[in-house]
């Protein structure tokens, strides 16, 4: 996982509330998917990584200690991170529209602008269009010459990619419809 992207995520968690870090662990793969496997061994690197830049500050949490339980760190945001979010957030690149870039920006998109919002599902769907050529073309150049598990695995991909496409589409239409100051140029895009 990209670290800008995993460290934007946790910025973007820790705006609710202060966080432990198994509980940031657990709302990192509801956001990123659970396919993409999360270890401790990133997360707490990363974590200092953000504290020694000013980002997020720790602190130990306020309940007893006791033989069976140990103190846990609390991760809250600083102002400075608070900044960095909001840079992030505010922000789009072509990183945007790929598979970890995309699932962090859309897990805040109700913290991103409009406008903001739809240059990133475009983007995504752009992105999808090409993979999803790219895999037609990979399928009737190898069918042939792989066996059966390997083709119906490429056909399932295929059908995934055609499934996201067509929610994108969904999504862009939505985004169309629900904000009428979006200017013109941008609503009847296809």
């Amino acid at each position: 996982m990209r670290s800008d992207v995993l460290e934007s995520t946790i910025l973007g968690i820790l705006q609710s509330e202060p966080t432990h870090g198994y509980d940031l662990r657990q709302q990192l793969a509801s956001i990123l998917g659970p396919f993409r496997a999360l270890s401790y061994g990133s997360l707490y690197p990363c974590l200092k990584r953000m504290e020694r830049a000013g980002l997020i500050s720790r602190r130990d949490d306020s309940l007893p200690v006791t033989p069976a339980r140990r103190s846990k760190i609390v991760y809250e945001l600083t102002p400075a991170g608070t900044e960095h979010f909001a840079g992030w957030i505010g922000t789009q690149t072509p990183s945007d529209w790929e598979d970890e870039g995309f699932a962090a920006k859309m897990a805040f998109f109700s913290r991103t602008e409009a406008k903001l919002r739809l240059r990133i599902l475009e983007g995504r769907r752009t992105r999808l269009e090409q993979r999803l050529s790219d895999l037609g073309d990979s399928i009737d150049i190898t069918s042939k010459r792989v066996d059966t598990y390997t083709d119906l695995l490429q056909r399932h991909g295929l059908d995934g990619a055609r499934r996201e496409v067509s929610w994108i589409e969904e999504l862009i239409s939505t985004e169309r419809t629900s904000h009428p100051s979006i200017p013109p140029a941008l609503r009847s895009t296809t």
